[in-house]
């Protein structure tokens, strides 16, 4: 998808304050839990309004390769999944995942179910990323694991054929999507399965999420009053109709982008019954000085003549970290954003590259093990910006554009991971 991009892209800055309804695409977090749910299902189901994006590229490609009849129409953001009620129809395949998190997370448990052997591979950052709780859990449940390479990491292959039951505990310290793996596949193991996320459940909004469509699809998960204990009994998926609401990952640029030039954004489809965290987002930006309206079909944001800094704990809804990172230099008084270390381990090391590219754009930053502390200056000075081949700096620091002339964003295609249009879309800000 990147061809159509250039080596870097000059951000135009905005003359007045944004006023516009932007549409944003499906969520990438539910359209992925959907389609791998689906092909688990027994028949036929149609998800509706998918983001067609690198992320469910992989997917769709891993479940073709691995037998399922995958048919999208990329137009229309509809895909038709023929389910195989937990039957993994090839015996064997090679996999390829990206630099898809949750493409990584959520395909091994779902191997288990199959004969095997099954190579995943991926980017050579993804062969950075943690897998080793993950892969522990596996073998704790009968799945033969193989590390080609380095312990813990990809690539592995696996052998299944079986996902026994019982009891296992798992991390959630350095991501969700492990347990949201484990849940996905959990109602096809052999007997009933509870699942314990051990230390701090990082980002645990998206483990609702996962619940959330796995109820959708017809199978309901008990957990403990503290969300920490997960029981699933031996269930299958019934075959769905099922539309994929907005991404609020994606919504939050726009937000910010009220928030920054004091204008108004509003995104329809998104509302007050989202189970999306990255929501929490808003919550930040009225601490800021905005107001939001928010409700049933519809989220509005109108920014403040002038922003406040904020200190917040945004390890539930890290994904937005970003995106306050890009407008906090223009706040009237220091952001720390606080408990984020986990994000040292997603596309790049996020507090490292943030901290860095603010430090380029005349920001003074104090960055520690998990958190950072922004210090507006009196002035942000232009420079071309570096996006580690991270979609979520690439449309963040876009952002800094808006109010900077000579802001450039180097490898802008990075955004093709999550939001092909994304550039687009910020043109229509205009």
């Amino acid at each position: 998808m990147r061809g159509t991009f250039p080596e870097e892209l000059k951000i135009p800055p905005l003359e007045r304050p944004v006023d516009a309804t932007i549409r944003v695409p499906g969520s990438k977090s539910v359209t992925n839990r959907a389609l791998l749910i689906a092909a688990l299902a027994t028949g036929t189901s149609t998800v509706r309004n998918a983001l067609m994006s690198d992320d469910s590229y992989w997917l769709m490609d891993a479940l073709r390769r691995l037998g399922f009849d995958v048919r999208a129409e990329p137009a229309s953001g509809t895909v038709r999944v023929e389910g195989r009620a937990g039957e993994i129809p090839a015996p064997t395949a090679e996999l390829y995942v990206g630099n898809a998190g949750t493409v990584a997370r959520f395909l091994p448990p779902a191997l288990s179910l199959g004969a095997g052997p099954y190579r995943v591979d991926g980017t050579p950052r993804m062969r950075e990323r943690p897998m080793e709780d993950l892969i522990d859990a596996l073998r704790r449940l009968g799945t033969r694991v193989e590390c080609t390479s380095k312990p813990g990491h990809f690539p592995i292959v696996i052998r299944g054929g079986t996902l026994h039951g019982g009891r296992i505990a798992i991390s959630g310290a350095k991501s969700s999507q492990f347990l949201s793996g484990l849940l996905i596949s959990a109602p096809y193991a052999a007997a009933p399965l509870s699942i314990e996320a051990t230390g701090e459940l990082v980002s645990k909004p998206y483990v609702d999420i996962t619940l959330e469509v796995m109820r959708a699809f017809g199978v309901e998960v008990e957990a403990s009053p503290d969300s920490r204990i997960f029981h699933i009994s031996p269930a299958r998926y019934t075959p769905q109709d099922y539309p994929v609401e907005p991404d609020a990952s994606a919504a939050s640029y726009f937000f910010a982008a009220a928030a920054l030039t004091g204008g108004r954004v509003r995104v329809p489809g998104l509302g007050r019954h989202s189970a999306q965290g990255d929501l929490r987002f808003l919550e930040v930006l009225h601490r800021m000085g905005c107001k939001i309206k928010i409700n049933d079909n519809h989220i509005e944001v109108r920014g403040p003549h002038t922003l406040r800094g904020v200190e917040v704990d945004m390890n539930a809804f890290s994904d937005t970290m970003m995106t306050l990172a890009a407008i906090a230099p223009f706040a009237t008084e220091p952001t720390t954003i606080r408990n984020v270390e986990h994000t040292r381990h997603q596309e790049t090391d996020r507090l490292s590259a943030v901290a860095t590219e603010l430090s380029r754009l005349g920001v003074r930053v104090r960055e520690t093990r998990d958190s950072l502390r922004i210090i507006p200056p009196k002035r942000v000075r232009p420079a071309i910006v570096e996006t580690y081949d991270d979609h979520r700096m690439a449309m963040a620091f876009a952002l800094v554009g808006l109010k900077v002339p000579g802001v450039c964003i180097r490898d802008p295609g990075c955004v093709t991971k999550t939001f092909p249009g994304y550039f687009r879309r910020l043109g229509e800000l205009r």
